[in-house]
């Protein structure tokens, strides 16, 4: 199947849909952020002033949707946080949407519902794996989030105590006793 656009061009089918994911502040600042195509906003410096247009575009706007630049650009807000999936100019953006559901959900749950900058901060090692889980070079590999969160989730029980962290024994000890005072 060949999709052709009004001008008469023509693009084939690819696996390649997602362009760019990314997380921002509420003051336009990346939190995390992952190109999949080279052509595409190549530099650091590129990406950045795109993601400072793409936040004054998008965060007094009421639309889920915007074109910028020749990608498409699905976005999703939260109390602190910007969630953003980008793709091609001719891409799908129900496809584009389901990618950026998968990506909010994960990180809600992976969260517990605490969708907040600073909750990202302490967790980003398992928000950095979601983006991972979902997308791989711009090819959409999962879009279920129980099965992302699945693969995702960092499990410091299964890790052996001496290559743990200091910060993940830590938590492992508070979750320990909370848990014991609420018996």
């Amino acid at each position: 199947m060949v999709y052709t656009t009004m001008e008469g061009a023509l693009f084939e089918p690819t696996l390649y849909i997602v362009k760019g994911m990314c997380i921002l502040d509420n003051d336009g600042n990346r939190v995390l952020a992952k190109y999949y195509d080279k052509d595409v906003l190549p530099t650091a410096k590129e990406q950045k002033a795109f993601e400072k247009n793409l936040f004054n575009k998008t965060h007094r706007a009421n639309s889920e949707i915007i074109i910028l630049d020749g990608l498409t650009c699905v976005y999703k807000s939260n109390v602190d946080l910007f969630f953003y999936v980008m793709g091609s100019s001719h891409e799908n953006e129900l496809i584009l949407q389901s990618v950026l559901n998968a990506l909010y959900e994960s990180v809600s749950i992976l969260l517990r519902r605490n969708v907040e900058r600073r909750i990202l901060m302490e967790s980003l090692d398992a928000v950095m794996l979601a983006f991972d889980e979902i997308c791989d070079r711009g090819v959409i590999l999962d879009s279920d989030p129980t099965s992302i969160v699945g693969r995702a989730a960092l499990r410091t029980e299964d890790v052996p105590l001496g290559e743990q962290t200091v910060v993940q024994v830590l938590q492992s000890a508070k979750e320990q006793l909370k848990w014991s005072l609420l018996k």
